[in-house]
């Protein structure tokens, strides 16, 4: 592999990440790798939950809120 740096990790950020890794006894990398594929899991979770979870609004109240919105932004301080 090779040596690889992070820019702008600051001293106390550095010294934690070392002693997690300590604390469960597995290199740097490896937790390195292990909190991104974490990361990518949650996000991806969130927006599928956001994306296809249940609706907040009805399909009329969302068409209403469209009319409401075109004509406030045809008001006077909006671009066109």
């Amino acid at each position: 592999m090779g040596l690889k740096t992070i820019k702008g990790v600051d001293e106390k950020t550095w010294n934690e990440f070392k002693s997690l890794a300590a604390k469960r006894g597995i290199r740097m990398g490896k937790l390195l790798e292990h909190m991104i594929d974490s990361y990518v899991k949650d996000s991806r979770h969130k927006w599928e939950t956001l994306l296809n979870g249940e609706k907040l609004l009805s399909d009329e109240e969302a068409e209403e809120m469209k009319k409401i919105l075109k004509e406030l932004r045809n008001e006077e301080g909006f671009r066109k």
